[in-house]
């Protein structure tokens, strides 16, 4: 059976309703982006962050998979899927994807602010004084700005495994994610998915272009997968 890896980006949870990673403006949801999402916003004003991702964990708990997210499920009939998602939402677990790696961490998780290995499942609100078994503060389990990317590894190594690959919703641009695509095997078949694609045929061999959204996206690319 051969290896389709999936690399996905916001482009493919937009249409269950969250917004995509930051506006025209460069601010995401009202904020800049170092606000919310570095070190040194969580340490300048760790209320604020805190919010800020209780309130994206509300709205992730409020929605469900797309039809783009189910439609890859149904590629593992006929494929080893493995998906690499920028995502910290878990729509591929609800679809019931079953391979999934997140290289940006899970809105549905937190863990220590000393002790990355000390995770725990979470739903609710996450405040000031929730502390980790150790007695640290606990922070949300993403990636943050000028973070190390712990996953990468793993995302390298299942890439340099694909027979075919599949990026969705990403525009490719944001590092070290980006770099993936240089570690597949040569002349290998790319598709990529967004209906304002970032790339063009001359940048990748054997690259197909389907210039739609996720959920009609993934109809098109089942279609040439099995013709």
């Amino acid at each position: 059976m051969k290896k389709l890896v999936i690399l996905t980006g916001a482009g493919i949870s937009a249409e269950s309703g969250i917004k995509t990673f930051r506006d025209s403006d460069g601010l995401w949801e009202g904020h800049d982006v170092m606000e919310v999402a570095s070190p040194e916003g969580f340490a300048a004003n760790s209320e604020l962050v805190l919010d800020f991702y209780n309130q994206r964990r509300k709205q992730l708990l409020a929605v469900s998979p797309n039809k783009g997210h189910f439609n890859l499920v149904a590629l593992e009939k006929y494929f080893d899927v493995e998906i690499i998602t920028q995502n910290v939402d878990d729509l591929h677990e609800r679809a019931k994807s079953t391979k999934i790696t997140h290289l940006h961490g899970e809105l549905l998780k937190v863990r220590s602010s000393d002790d990355e290995n000390i995770v725990l499942d979470w739903k609710k609100d996450l405040n000031l004084g929730h502390l980790c078994t150790k007695g640290s503060q606990l922070r949300p389990h993403v990636v943050w700005f000028g973070e190390m990317v712990p996953m990468l590894d793993k995302a390298i190594e299942i890439t340099r495994k694909a027979n075919i690959l599949v990026i969705i919703g990403t525009s490719m641009q944001v590092y070290p994610a980006a770099s993936l695509i240089n570690h597949i095997k040569p002349n290998i078949p790319i598709y990529f998915i967004d209906p304002k694609p970032s790339v063009s045929k001359n940048e990748f061999n054997n690259l197909t272009i389907i210039k739609d959204v996720a959920s009609t996206g993934t109809d098109k690319l089942i279609a040439l997968l099995n013709s």
